[in-house]
């Protein structure tokens, strides 16, 4: 019985395949189709094809290739095809083990489709729309909230030439009332000008707060623009950049706190979110992300492959009677789910919040340990307690 393979070289918005009816059998010449409703019907109809010359449905082996792969794997999964998703790190090896150095869609579409009867691969596990919308919005959280930081420190160097002193009148100095009253009134002369009267209206307004505490913030900045040297220069330039970064700044909260609402929103329909905050030290935000990047739990046969999936498994090297006996971690696999990790663990341990974690730590520490060292052995132990906590559905359990 035959046994045929189309090997896919997915690219943004179309692919390149190579089909084979058996090992080091091609059938017909390497084709490519685009990821639009009639390319797919098109590449759909050569699949059929294979499956009326050789007698059996064939196998689809690609390359993950960040999101530009979700719509061929949709479709393959719609018409239930066995599917195989390889590691770009496993494909580029065996590219390797050739002696020409040749790289087109062509060739890697063949090397795709042969390496599919060199290696066992498993078949591909779709995570739910559900988990792949939560990656989805946990990542672009993240992304904002990196933008978010890198804004905040130019805010703050642009504010300390044009109103130094203005940084202690506010608990938080980005607050929407702090940031609203800088739009307003950004220089030490145009608060001295207005007086307090508008300052705590407008603080009244945007805090929600009572009328004492709006004057109290008010007298602050009042003293503050007193504090201010009326002898500095200041650029039409300075004032231009703070308008655009405070309104920046306000445009981002905005589009974080609605963010955050779908992440919470989301995460709480499935039960792995609760089971997940059962662990001390686990966040909703850091929960989210977890469940996200882990996707179904079902996905890993074993703590290990979880272990090496979050890229904190140690590297291996020896060679003859040489066997390294200080290695660092591989950091393969998803680097959101271990930064997710690390953080949790250093939630954990900071004021003994994680009890457990913490002895652990300690215990480490105590031989001798560096201290990230000890942060991996932690994580490595979260793992496993997560891995167990999501394949039998149990809670964390307080000792």
């Amino acid at each position: 019985m035959m046994n045929p393979v189309v090997g896919i070289d997915v690219s943004k918005g179309n692919s390149q395949c190579q089909a084979f009816l058996d090992r080091n059998q091609p059938y017909k010449k390497s084709f490519r189709f685009a990821h639009t409703e009639e390319g797919f019907q098109s590449f759909l109809k050569i699949l059929q094809e294979i499956e009326k010359v050789s007698g059996v449905r064939p196998a689809i082996i690609l390359e993950a290739t960040g999101h530009y792969h979700q719509p061929v794997v949709q479709v393959v999964e719609k018409h239930e095809y066995l599917l195989m998703v390889v590691n770009p790190l496993t494909s580029q090896r065996a590219k390797k083990a050739h002696l020409r150095k040749v790289k087109t869609d062509v060739i890697d579409a063949f090397h795709l489709g042969d390496l599919y009867y060199k290696e066992d691969f498993e078949p591909y596990k779709q995570q739910a729309i559900q988990l792949l919308n939560l990656k989805h919005l946990t990542r672009q959280h993240g992304a904002l909230t990196a933008t978010y930081v890198q804004t905040k420190l130019q805010f703050q160097a642009v504010l300390d030439q044009i109103f130094p002193h203005y940084v202690g009148a506010f608990g938080n100095l980005f607050s929407n009332a702090s940031l609203t009253i800088l739009l307003a009134y950004p220089t030490p002369q145009s608060v001295m000008e207005v007086g307090i009267e508008p300052i705590m209206r407008l603080i009244q307004e945007k805090a929600k707060r009572s009328e004492s505490w709006a004057k109290e913030k008010a007298q602050k900045i009042i003293s503050a623009a007193q504090c201010s040297p009326n002898s500095r220069v200041i650029y039409d330039s300075h004032f231009i950049t703070l308008h655009m970064l405070i309104s920046l700044l306000l445009e981002l909260q905005e589009h974080l706190s609605h963010l955050e609402q779908e992440i919470d929103t989301l995460a709480q329909e499935r039960k792995e979110y609760d089971l997940l905050r059962s662990v001390p030290g686990i966040g909703d935000k850091i929960a989210a992300t977890i469940l996200s990047e882990i996707g179904g739990i079902e996905r890993f046969d074993h703590a290990k492959k979880l272990i090496a999936y979050s890229g904190i498994d140690p590297s291996v090297y020896a060679s003859g009677k040489f066997i390294a006996t200080s290695n660092r971690i591989t950091k393969r696999g998803s680097k959101r789910l271990r930064r997710a990790l690390f953080l949790a663990v250093q939630c954990g341990i900071r004021k003994s919040v994680n009890q457990q974690l913490k002895e652990y730590y300690d215990k480490k520490r105590a031989e001798g340990k560096a201290y990230k060292v000890a942060i991996i052995a932690c994580t490595n132990k979260l793992v496993r307690w997560i891995y167990a906590i999501l394949k039998h559905e149990r809670p964390y359990l307080t000792p």
